[in-house]
């Protein structure tokens, strides 16, 4: 009868701790807080923009990639044409590529400005990016960023385009092309063209850092990015 009774007692005793504990029900990780939310957003946006810079900037950086390379001018495509079919291939690939060398410099001047955009970011813009979708930091930085960006970016694409004799390309290109016979004469901006898609080569770059420390946990290098994104 002692031994039913110790063995009553010692369910009754074990069931209970079990049921308290379930009651308990102690949360493995607490909530975030919002200097935890902010911290991790300027760190995630730390490492996509250096990220997204330090590959456009690279030699190759836009020239190498099919999907970044800037083309000849899609206004005049039949510039292009007009050329290669007269055999003057070298002048344009010559064109082209420096065309994407003055867009691979010029996009290091992004990063103080990217900088100045991650320290004024607020707890509603962390908010906003973190709950958003998988290009809302990108977007962010688009209405933060995208006209100081082109201030600093055309100036240097011209600066670059003139040392490397991209204008002068650019003149005997089109000045060659306005004497074919019977063709409508052209005229562009060509610092505003590099400029613009050197801009939107950037985004492009940043929107796919962004979705890579959203989704991949091996692109969450640091341990706030971690619990953030976690």
């Amino acid at each position: 009868m002692k031994k039913i009774t110790l063995l009553f007692f010692t369910f009754f005793f074990v069931f209970s701790a079990c049921e308290i504990l379930r009651t308990l029900e102690i949360p493995t990780s607490a909530p975030l807080s919002t200097n935890e939310i902010i911290a991790g957003l300027k760190e995630a946006l730390n490492v996509g923009t250096t990220n997204a810079v330090n590959f456009l900037g690279k030699e190759n950086g836009f020239y190498g990639n099919s999907a970044l390379k800037i083309p000849f001018p899609e206004e005049v495509k039949i510039v292009e044409e007009k050329l290669r079919e007269i055999g003057l291939n070298k002048k344009v690939d010559d064109f082209i590529l420096n065309m994407n060398r003055g867009a691979e410099n010029a996009v290091k001047k992004a990063t103080p400005i990217f900088v100045d955009a991650i320290k004024g970011m607020t707890f509603a813009d962390a908010r906003k990016i973190l709950n958003g979708p998988d290009d809302a930091a990108t977007g962010y930085f688009k209405n933060k960023t995208s006209n100081k960006l082109f201030n600093a970016f055309k100036p240097e694409v011209q600066k670059i385009l003139d040392n490397v004799k991209l204008t002068k390309y650019w003149t005997d290109i089109i000045s060659t092309y306005n004497k074919i016979p019977f063709v409508q004469k052209v005229e562009t901006d060509l610092a505003k063209y590099v400029t613009d898609k050197t801009l939107n080569g950037l985004f492009y770059k940043l929107a796919q850092e962004e979705k890579l420390i959203r989704n991949d946990p091996k692109a969450r290098v640091t341990d706030i990015l971690k619990k953030v994104f976690g």
